[in-house]
């Protein structure tokens, strides 16, 4: 007999009425340790035990098996295919390691044959017909492999297979010949008999008993299956609805809905946050119970010994029951606030999962229970929680980045815009009068005995040209200036009511008396000091009454009223009847060269600056400005805002520079706001 001649096709052909059937490697398992328990059971006599392995790797797992075995006889020969340190050898039974291109590398066999019963299993691996290669037992689960054979209480059929598989044993361990011929020489007296005397129901019992362990494993696997599965179709669900949206916001919304219902929270909380943050509003709540909502207030966060532990482990954190929980007892590690505020919300029991992407806190997770007794989070639950939380920071990520990317394109947008205004600004507001300027140049030359008041006239339309085209470019640097934070501020205490005079006279000293609307003052008689840069409020004064005035009819009324308002501010208004501003447009009135009738249709002049320039001046000097409009031709009025000055008002003034430390800001410390703001005429004519 060849070593590649297979036991199992051997043994047909010489019993060809044996059919073979189809077995798992479950069944085949508990078919072996059924046959190698009547042997343990021990019945007196010394059964013959024959045992074929595919791999070593598969006798290791019943070695001890086989040590037990030897001890109830002298007769076991165990063979497998060597991998590590498995070889030939007599010890407490014989090992014969064949060659792994044996047939037997693809066979299960197992002879037990003694006096009052025999059995044997002699099967092979069967084959992958779809890719004509055998299965291998080291990839994927071997419980689903598949084996062709047979299996029988037949003596004849177990002394054959014995024979066969004595005489393999021969090939590759011939110093054993007396003892296999001892063993050959006993199987005719075993075939007298076809039939077993040994009772069959210790076989029977231990059959079921191997059969009903391995079913008891099939079903835990597959309940391990089933709940995995609805693990993934629940993390699936929530990461689909948390991934409908783009908005970060509705993406927090829709993560604190889906998991407070997944895991019948009695409430959920889903907040950002990043390192270092004491607290944060909540905005994001489900509630599933009759519970307090947290929403619309501020939320403890470094205070809260639980968030602390979230976040140093960058896992989920877990209190059982807060009541009896050392980290909400010890009041160093709770302060009062945070345990009335447990009690007030009912916390009970309390999860927390952070957020992260790349190592970067982005966001939080908060499960309650508020129930009287203490909840147990699951350790499936909490699985849950922190996969959720990894697929949210990503969808946060995400969302964030689309956000960005809108708001970059209306930033792009807006440049744009600011540069097609900038070119038909200029290129109207620069040209008309270099136009003009040209022409009254080239008269002035070209007609030397032009009459005097023909010339004064030529002289002062140049002049005043030039003082338009001056005042254009002076805004454009001034703006420049602000917005790059190149602007040295000298805050001190100044009175209201005469920057509100100066900024009159530089009204009326500039514009034709006869065009000027009624202008009237709604002051109260006893204002505090601000605490303000009289220069720049000034020019914020001036820029609103001019452009109150240049809206309005000759025939309508501007009004500047002040009144003291809360949190040590002064609110200012100049309102007017004139044209009015669409409810759409009261921010966008803000913005750099905007232009009410577009910038090449107006009826008067301007660079669209003004206001730029006045939002840029209150926001340096601690403030705020906006526009309220009932429509178009309703009037406007423009508030801003700046601090009252607190304190001696005859003390030192305070100079600062934005982003420019004091030591290096020029000291500008005038002795009276009239000194001050005298200069505004003078700084204007010079380069910024």
């Amino acid at each position: 007999m060849s070593r590649s001649e297979s036991i199992l096709q051997a043994l047909l052909r010489d019993r060809p009425h044996l059919r073979s059937q189809t077995y798992f490697k479950a069944s085949l398992t508990a078919l072996s340790h059924a046959m190698e328990d009547l042997v343990l059971a021990g019945t007196g006599d010394r059964p013959l035990v024959i045992a074929s392995f595919q791999r070593e790797r598969f006798y290791r797992q019943e070695a001890r098996r086989y040590l037990r075995i030897a001890e109830r006889t002298d007769r076991v020969f165990v063979l497998a295919a060597p991998e590590t340190d498995f070889k030939s050898g007599s010890g407490p039974y014989e090992t014969i390691a064949f060659d792994p291109e044996d047939a037997l590398a693809q066979e299960w066999h197992l002879i037990v044959l003694g006096d009052r019963y025999s059995a044997c299993l002699i099967c092979a691996e069967r084959l992958d017909r779809d890719r004509d290669v055998r299965p291998t037992p080291l990839v994927g689960d071997d419980r689903v492999r598949r084996f062709e054979g047979i299996w029988t209480f037949d003596r004849q059929v177990t002394c054959t297979a014995a024979q066969l598989l004595l005489e393999r044993i021969r090939l590759y361990r011939p110093e054993l010949d007396a003892k296999l011929d001892r063993n050959l020489a006993n199987l005719p007296c075993a075939l007298e008999s076809s039939f077993n005397d040994a009772d069959p129901e210790p076989f029977a019992q231990r059959l079921v008993t191997y059969l009903q362990a391995g079913q008891y494993k099939l079903m835990k696997a597959y309940r391990n299956i089933a709940v995995q599965q609805r693990k993934e179709r629940l993390i699936n669900a929530i990461v689909g609805g948390i991934r409908q949206s783009l908005d970060p916001d509705r993406v927090l919304a829709a993560a604190a809905q889906d998991i407070g219902q997944a895991l019948r929270a009695c409430r959920c909380l889903v907040y950002r946050c990043k390192a270092g943050d004491a607290a944060t509003a909540i905005d994001c709540e489900y509630l599933g119970a009759a519970v307090p909502s947290v929403a619309g207030g501020d939320w403890p966060l470094m205070t809260n010994p639980l968030f602390l532990e979230a976040i140093t482990r960058q896992g989920p954190a877990i209190c059982i029951d807060t009541a009896d929980d050392r980290r909400f007892a010890d009041p160093d590690q709770c302060p009062d606030l945070l345990r009335q505020q447990i009690q007030t919300h009912q916390l009970s029991s309390w999860l927390i999962a952070p957020v992260y992407y790349r190592d970067k806190l982005l966001a939080a997770i908060e499960l309650h229970h508020c129930g009287p007794l203490p909840r147990q989070w699951s350790a499936d639950e909490v699985n849950l929680v922190e996969a959720i939380a990894l697929q949210l920071g990503g969808a946060l990520l995400q969302a964030q980045a689309y956000t960005d990317l809108e708001h970059l394109n209306e930033q792009l947008e807006a440049l744009d815009r600011t540069r097609s205004n900038l070119i038909a600004i200029t290129g109207h507001e620069l040209r008309t009068p270099l136009s003009t300027i040209r022409v009254c140049l080239e008269s002035l030359a070209l007609e030397p005995d032009m009459p005097p008041e023909l010339r004064d006239v030529m002289i002062d339309t140049a002049l005043t040209d030039a003082e338009r085209m001056r005042s254009l470019v002076q805004d454009f640097l001034t703006l420049s200036r602000l917005e790059s934070g190149r602007v040295e501020w000298n805050l001190e205490p100044l009175p209201l009511e005469e920057c509100i005079e100066l900024a009159l006279s530089s009204i009326r000293s500039h514009a034709n008396a006869d065009r000027l609307p009624q202008i009237e003052l709604a002051l109260p008689t006893a204002l505090p000091p601000v605490r303000a840069d009289g220069e720049w409020l000034v020019e914020v004064l001036s820029k609103l009454l001019d452009n109150a005035c240049k809206f309005t009819e000759a025939t309508g009324t501007v009004t500047v009223a002040a009144i003291a308002g809360e949190s040590g501010l002064l609110q200012v208004t100049v309102a007017d009847t004139g044209r009015g501003i669409e409810p759409t447009r009261l921010e966008a009135v803000f913005d750099r060269f905007y232009q009410e009738e577009g910038s090449l249709r107006r009826t008067v002049g301007g660079t669209g600056l003004g206001l730029a320039i006045c939002r840029q001046i209150i926001r340096g000097l601690g403030g705020t400005i906006w526009a309220e409009s009932d429509g178009k031709d309703c009037g406007s009025r423009f508030h801003f805002t700046v601090p009252v000055f607190e304190g001696n008002p005859d003390g030192p003034a305070t100079a600062h520079r934005i982003g420019v430390t004091s030591e290096g800001a020029k000291s500008r410390s005038p002795k009276s706001p009239k000194a001050k703001t005298s200069k505004l005429s003078a700084a204007i004519l010079e380069d910024p």
